[in-house]
């Protein structure tokens, strides 16, 4: 489905009586009440408290929900503030540099966005305003393919031949899938990322009592069985059989590099390299696949130590957790190219285009000032020995089987 923006809106339709709720909140900013002025937002952690208390309900339980008991999702933050910093002194730090390079083009910070859907539910501009805010701070987007509006007109949001990456769900349906790769090919994006991490979808609690909760308030349980059988068939238009020979077919019909979404292994990064994949991209799909899935960070640092290389052989993302300038710099440490964030924009999102420009303001002055205060003038200069990563290294696999033998 193809969407004509936010520019061209000239009325709306009319919405049939049982969606007309749904459909205000995810089009009418109105019903985002009370937001604190942009200026008293000094921390993501800030932003984030504005949207707990700002949101309707249904749209805090989707952006903030996680899988089951949430624990990879708390543990992706919590494995950061376990790496210590060591900063080095006396050295020239008045002015440094904070841009990276990914294929061939150099962004200004290091700091993406991480390719979510539903960005509507905070606020009508959606990827657009994504699109906007983060290629005025000098970064770009990447598209997720149930984008809120067309591929193109996110493009459109962007400044003329401006780079960008392009998340793809891969559809159960051949013909869909044929259709969406030209749409990618017409775009010509930088590169494809791969989501390969949610092959079905997982249990969400929080949402599932949300919507028990809502059920019964109506009167109607019917109304929640619905909605879980909405979730199961937005699930299963995605192939849940891709395979490593599927990748390398799709990456022969782009023509364009090809990163791997969704790693959380050192196997599974070195077999992506194998494969031609120009990037990998670490991601549990912030906490919400597989609860107890090792934190994104622990798996970076386990291909640090399992193939000490390949991080230099292919560019690399990394999200979950990530909250402050400090956590950037971490990632930049253990071999990171560039790091991308998902609620914090969402929240950021609530005030638009300006909201996305103030977190990227925020997250560039704490990068900025861990790297000064670490001694570092550009992120080329950052590498493990600025890090104290005993703890994070304590709970690397080490490839070990155990082996229990057989109790029958």
């Amino acid at each position: 489905m193809s969407y004509f923006g936010l520019t061209k809106l000239i009325g709306r339709i009319p919405v049939l009586a049982p969606a007309q709720n749904e459909a205000k909140s995810l089009e009418n900013p109105k019903l985002i009440k009370n937001l604190p002025p942009l200026e008293s937002i000094i921390s993501l952690q800030d932003f984030e408290d504005a949207a707990r208390s700002c949101l309707n309900e249904r749209s805090w339980v989707y952006v903030s929900g996680a899988s089951n008991d949430c624990y990879t999702a708390s543990k992706n933050t919590e494995m950061y503030q376990s790496v210590f910093l060591r900063p080095r002194v006396c050295r020239p730090i008045s002015q440094v540099d904070t841009s990276t390079a990914i294929l061939g083009h150099r962004f200004q910070v290091p700091i993406f966005n991480a390719p979510a859907s539903l960005a509507m539910l905070t606020h009508p501009s959606a990827e657009v305003g994504l699109a906007k805010g983060l290629s005025a701070s000098g970064s770009t987007i990447i598209v997720p393919t149930l984008a809120s509006y067309s591929l193109g007109e996110v493009a459109e949001g962007l400044p003329q031949n401006h780079p960008f990456f392009f998340q793809l769900y891969i559809p159960r349906d051949p013909s869909a899938l044929a259709k969406l790769l030209e749409e990618i090919r017409r775009a010509s994006p930088v590169a494809v990322m791969v989501t390969v991490d949610l092959p079905v979808f997982s249990k969400r609690e929080a949402n599932e009592r949300y919507e028990m909760r809502m059920a019964k308030e109506k009167g109607n349980s019917k109304d929640n069985k619905q909605k879980k059988k909405q979730s199961r068939a937005a699930s299963a238009a995605i192939s849940p059989d891709v395979t490593w020979t599927q990748i390398q077919t799709i990456k022969e019909k782009l023509g364009i590099p090809i990163f791997i979404k969704g790693i959380q292994c050192a196997e599974d990064a070195m077999k992506a390299f194998e494969s031609g994949c120009e990037g990998i991209y670490i991601s549990n799909h912030g906490g919400r696949g597989v609860d107890t899935s090792q934190p994104a960070l622990l798996t970076l640092a386990e291909i640090n130590i399992k193939y000490p290389t390949l991080l230099s052989k292919m560019s690399v993302f990394i999200d979950g957790g990530i909250r402050r300038g400090t956590d950037v710099f971490k990632a930049i440490c253990l071999g990171a190219h560039g790091v991308c964030l998902g609620r914090p924009f969402f929240y950021a999102l609530m005030y638009g285009e300006d909201g996305v420009r103030h977190l990227m303001n925020i997250l560039r002055d704490e990068l900025e000032n861990a790297m000064q205060l670490c001694g570092t003038q550009c992120l080329s200069e950052a590498h493990p020995g600025f890090l104290n990563t005993k703890a994070l290294v304590s709970m690397v696999d080490t490839g070990e089987v155990l082996n229990m033998g057989s109790k029958l």
